[in-house]
């Protein structure tokens, strides 16, 4: 299993230069409203039928993301009880009805996320075009600087980003929100196994055969101790890739023993459900990584984040922004075709603990 040797605290932070001069830890508060949206035709859909695959520049850059359409429509949310290799969290079962939405086609990249986590968006020439939306951007709470590389020597261009937790994923998702002026966010579980599904009932969206998985996902058996660049696959059967393997990716809900079982016996189906976290541990991650035995990819397997995710973060506290432990972990984003109302948003993305708040306000402030 890997273990990145983040020990080495003599090390002085890794700050880009623009950092250093900017004040990494110091930002503006955001104008009124929600900014305007970044053109992009065919992002736009005013029913299920009309969406489409579509990919979108990060404003200000010349980095891409690829989203895919994901039609709404029922499922049942976990295992079957006589699934090979079937964990007790995987049930019981729930029928879930899940509304439209667009998912990543790929899960997030360093080339996306060090715009975020370096400021590199702003890096900007006299020539180079600032987007009205910075201003909102540029008030979203960012990472401190790292003390080593995070991708620890695997690989930064087209590879997926990791070792975030899930905090540092949702303002992610803020940024890229006020960058684009379109609503993003991170998967619900259910969102996201009703994605990696992609319609079917077996173990994994291609079936039940562990033989065929080296063509769909980079795992302990293939994957040579380290995550791959995105894509390089097949695809799920709705263009979904490395949902099975690569690295796991961090959903909006907690993990709690109780609620699938609370959900059963509600009336069904059960619309869009999500039980958000009320604590640090345990969160939900899902779809296995390169670093898993094939079980641990199949399409209902579950893990819960712990504090053994930190172990090595020199920090104390420890960082809200940085998993020393689980370079195994990434992320990927959604966007639903029915935008909640604004005021509703911060739900999705805020610190949803005072003792990470807490944090957050002092290095919004430039402080320790």
């Amino acid at each position: 299993m890997f273990a990145p040797l983040f020990a080495s605290i003599l090390f002085a932070p890794l700050v880009p230069p623009l950092l250093q001069e900017a004040g990494a830890n110091r930002f503006p508060d955001p104008p009124a409203g929600i900014p305007p949206a970044w053109p992009n035709p065919t992002a736009e859909a005013k029913s299920a039928k009309d969406m489409q695959s579509y990919e979108e520049r990060i404003p200000g850059t010349q980095v891409k993301f690829s989203m895919t359409p994901i039609s709404g429509g029922k499922f049942l949310l976990g295992s079957p009880p006589d699934e090979e290799d079937r964990r007790p969290d995987e049930g019981p079962r729930v029928e879930v009805q899940i509304s439209p939405f667009w998912m990543g086609t790929f899960e997030v990249t360093w080339d996306e996320y060090q715009l975020f986590q370096f400021q590199s968006d702003r890096a900007v020439g006299k020539d180079t075009e600032q987007p009205a939306q910075d201003a909102w951007a540029d008030a979203v709470s960012r990472p401190t600087p790292p003390y080593v590389p995070m991708d620890f020597g695997m690989g930064i261009e087209s590879f997926p980003a990791i070792c975030m937790t899930q905090f540092a994923a949702k303002q992610y998702t803020k940024w890229l929100s006020m960058k684009t002026g379109r609503f993003h966010r991170l998967p619900t579980e259910a969102e996201w196994e009703y994605a990696c599904r992609a319609g079917t009932t077996t173990a994994w969206s291609f079936g039940d055969n562990p033989d065929l998985l080296e063509d769909y996902a980079w795992f302990f058996d293939n994957g040579d101790d380290a995550y791959h660049p995105v894509g390089e696959l097949k695809p799920n059967p709705w263009g979904l890739f490395d949902m099975h393997g690569n690295v796991a990716e961090w959903c909006l809900d907690g993990w709690y023993a109780n609620t699938w079982k609370q959900w059963s016996q509600a009336k069904n189906p059960v619309v869009n459900p999500i039980r958000l976290a009320e604590k640090l541990y345990p969160r939900v991650v899902r779809g296995g990584s390169w670093d898993d035995d094939p079980e641990q990819t199949r399409s209902a397997f579950r893990r819960k984040s712990g504090k053994d995710w930190k172990v090595q973060d020199p920090q104390l506290p420890k960082s809200i922004w940085y998993l020393t432990d689980a370079a195994f972990v990434g992320f990927r984003i959604v966007r639903p075709l029915k935008t909640p109302p604004a005021q509703d948003w911060e739900r999705f993305w805020a610190a949803d603990l005072d003792s990470i708040r807490t944090i957050q306000e002092k290095q919004r402030k430039g402080e320790r």
